[in-house]
């Protein structure tokens, strides 16, 4: 038999799944995250996942592993004290940035501060043109003195950031060859290596947020490794990327910047798989853990891929308020309401949830670990959503005294609610916040959400889903097989895979075929070189091209994919007509005769997707058993009071079997809450399936 295990970190649980491939039996796992280190959640959980299942560590083949301990780096600051070496009258400019603000009329208008304080950043007198021509050699004495000089202040780490490097990285690679000949043990970032980008803003800022993470990355993998090591683990160890790829631990040591979202994209990865294998093209992937909730569209069975997200923001709706980073990743929302998510009162004496949280030290108030503020977490439990003692199975008990302490202390006494009311506008309001992130991000996208079906996961998620769904007029909602660490099942069908991407402008009048060919060929061997040194065989993977064009004149391009793994003469031709059927998807016009300009050309190398079987079985539970657990008490929103509801057993739930609410539905990782017009069936490959006839979509 083999084995593999995915691992989700997150901030406030960390999730394990154990599949066996041969039998398609699946174990699950979850604690608590260690945030003073996750390595030590990780391999205090793997441990105990091993033992429960009875597998000895030697039979595991692979562990693939996401974490969100970039994201929080830069959002909490807690990464390495950072240099930049840069070219000379070009240091402010991750202080100018795009001189755009993001509200017109905030007159104390904020922005996030660099990672890089102005005295440590050092300008060098070299200066190389925009076609790459060298105006003015780099000193390579300058540069060690520079960097000695940052090291005396105690910096562990330099982005290099030059200008027009992406054109001609000559005196960004000599001075990264300088600084590791002179200073082994400094961490080094060049812009023209992390993300080869034409606009210097946002090159050079993904450049010191790799440089900025790279020393604590690369600090947890060794302790992680070590870890494992002294476990008996001898496998392949994998990190998921934001793009919802593996790589090596070499790469993601390289990359830091890339692994911003690798655990929520997991989960998306896993929904459009999901789609696909029902044969629903167009999602919602809803995934809603302890401390943040994703979410994510599937249009054609695919997830929606970009080159940028923005970290940190200071208003989470609020575009350019934020860092940008220049990665690829699965487009994603990020809305700041989780399970640990607490609820305050705002100025304006309304309830706000998020997106401050009690993370996992010390938790909820019902945790009993110190924690004093009201969460969402607490206002489900005091609505009778979940059992305190069924919480993860029984194996930790929940306070269900101190949540209704804390809501009556912090928000309903001040409002001068009964407390029951004051947790269910905590929950509602979670539920509008979800709701209207979705309509904002999918009105951006011109896509009318009501035509998607919603996948559902994560901790949370399912005990929010049906009432978010109505809301947004979706009528089916699909709850999976261990919807509750679904993101760490979705790292266990992500394949290996790299994206590469150059910045080279030129009208698509002025390419011939050889150079078009040349210039792929080219960031495709870089981008599959990755793969190969993972030991993949070169027939194993597949190149997939796209470039970013837009009209003569023009500021801002669009993506256009071009045919899979074709570089022909004929694709060379009919790239204005892809990209005039691009461009009139977005815009509603397209100009045919107007001239066309190519300014970045990508390539993505993938290999094949792992081995997942569509029916996966949930072991050590009792199939046997009466599905119907008991009953408790539920606040049931549409009668205004607590109702007796059924509660069911997810496990002994079989295929084909309906119910109606109000109920819970409970397995050990989440909870579904069925409204009391809601019905479900069990679908054959063990998903649980919510049929909202009547919220009135539109279907056409």
């Amino acid at each position: 038999m083999t084995y593999r295990v995915g691992v989700d970190i997150g901030g406030t649980f960390t999730d394990f799944v154990l599949v066996d491939d041969d039998s398609s039996s699946v174990s699950l796992h979850k604690q608590l995250t260690t945030p003073h280190d996750p390595a030590i959640a990780v391999l205090e959980g793997l441990a105990t996942l091993l033992e429960k299942a009875r597998v000895p560590v030697a039979r595991l083949s692979s562990i693939i592993h996401g974490s969100t301990l970039v994201t929080n780096a830069v959002i909490e600051r807690r990464g390495a004290l950072t240099g930049m070496l840069v070219t000379k009258g070009f240091a402010d400019v991750i202080d100018i940035a795009m001189e755009r603000r993001y509200d017109l009329y905030d007159l104390r208008i904020r922005f996030p501060a660099p990672m890089i304080t102005r005295s440590n950043r050092v300008e060098l007198d070299e200066r190389i043109l925009w076609d790459g021509s060298i105006r003015r050699s780099i000193d390579l004495d300058e540069v060690e003195r520079a960097a000695a000089m940052l090291i005396e202040r105690g910096i562990t780490s330099v982005a290099i950031c030059l200008l027009h490097s992406f054109t001609n990285s000559e005196h960004e690679r000599a001075a990264a060859e300088r600084l590791r000949a002179s200073f082994p043990k400094l961490y080094i970032s060049m812009s023209s290596d992390v993300f080869p980008f034409a606009r210097e803003y946002e090159r050079w800022t993904t450049t010191i947020m790799n440089a900025y993470t790279q020393p604590l990355f690369d600090g947890y993998l060794a302790n992680l490794e070590s870890g494992l090591s002294r476990l008996g683990f001898a496998g392949n160890f994998f990190v998921v990327t934001s793009s919802g790829g593996m790589v090596t631990p070499e790469t993601a040591r390289r990359y830091p910047v890339r692994m911003l979202e690798s655990g929520p994209a997991a989960g998306v990865l896993m929904s459009a798989r999901h789609g696909r294998t029902l044969g629903l093209e167009n999602l919602l992937s809803f995934d809603m853990g302890g401390t943040t909730a994703k979410g994510a569209i599937v249009e054609g069975g695919d997830p929606r891929k970009v080159y940028e997200i923005e970290v940190a923001r200071l208003h989470e709706f609020r575009p350019g308020s934020g860092l940008p980073a220049k990665i690829p990743v699965l487009d994603m929302i990020e809305i700041g309401s989780g399970g640990g998510s607490i609820a305050t009162i705002d100025e304006r004496s309304v309830i706000r949830v998020g997106p401050s949280s009690a993370g996992a030290d010390p938790g909820p108030a019902c945790y009993g670990r110190g924690g004093l503020n009201p969460t969402l977490t607490d206002a489900n439990l005091a609505l009778g959503y979940l059992d305190p003692n069924f919480f993860l199975g029984g194996a930790m008990k929940l306070d269900r005294d101190a949540a209704l302490n804390a809501i009556e202390a912090k928000i309903a006494s001040r409002l001068n609610l009964e407390t029951v009311r004051a947790a269910w506008g905590i929950h509602d309001i979670v539920n509008e916040d979800v709701a209207r992130a979705f309509r904002v991000h999918a009105s951006e996208l011109g896509m009318d959400y009501r035509t998607c079906s919603m996948v559902a996961f994560g901790g949370s998620g399912p005990a929010h889903a049906l009432r978010i769904a109505r809301k947004l007029h979706i009528q089916s909602v699909i709850f999976p097989v261990a919807a509750g660490v679904m993101s760490a099942l979705g790292m266990l069908a992500s394949p290996l895979s790299f994206q590469s991407v150059r910045s080279r402008r030129i009208l698509h009048r002025d390419l011939d075929h050889e150079s078009f060919v040349k210039q792929f060929s080219k960031i495709g061997d870089e981008a599959s070189g990755f793969l190969r040194r993972a030991e993949l065989a070169p027939s194993d993977i597949t190149i997939k091209f796209s470039l970013d064009a837009r009209y003569e004149g023009q500021g801002y391009e669009i993506e256009v994919s071009l045919p899979s793994g074709e570089l022909s003469e004929s694709v060379l031709e009919s790239l204005p007509h892809l990209f005039a059927r691009k461009y009139d998807a977005i815009f509603g016009v397209s100009y045919i005769d107007a001239p066309i300009e190519i300014v970045n050309w990508k390539v993505e190398a993938v290999g094949p997707d792992p081995f997942l079987a569509e029916r996966l079985v949930i072991s050590n539970t009792d199939n046997s058993a009466a599905a119907l657990k008991g009953h408790r008490d539920a606040f049931v929103p549409e009668q205004g009071k607590f109702m007796r509801c059924a509660v069911y057993d997810r496990y002994a739930l079989q295929p084909g079997v309906s119910l109606s609410g109000p109920a819970m539905i409970e397995e050990r990782e989440s909870t579904i809450v069925v409204g009391a017009s809601d019905r479900v069936t069990v679908d054959a490959f063990g998903n649980i399936v919510a049929d909202l006839a009547d919220v009135g979509g539109n279907k056409s």
